[in-house]
């Protein structure tokens, strides 16, 4: 099974025109990716990564989609009781 994570792009760095590198945040946390294969991805805009490169451009609306389904389960998992 194969997990992609959606990121927001903070600034990208383009030293090398094929190995274009952004800051992508992850709800708080900052990693490097790889943006060979979205080079029309621009700052603000929302990623699918997989493996430190991203794979595709995620409007906004669905981004956020996915960030309140993902609330939704965090929450699921905190109200669970847990076993004594």
């Amino acid at each position: 099974m194969c997990l992609a994570v959606p990121g927001k792009i903070l600034s990208i760095k383009s030293d090398d025109p094929l190995m274009p590198i952004g800051q992508v945040s992850f709800g708080g946390i900052v990693k490097e990716v790889n943006l060979a294969y979205v080079p029309e991805a621009s700052i603000d805009d929302y990623v699918i990564v997989h493996v430190g490169f991203a794979i595709s451009i995620l409007n906004t609306k669905e981004a956020e989609r996915v960030f309140n389904y993902l609330d939704e389960i965090n929450q699921s998992d905190l109200n669970e009781e847990k076993p004594e």
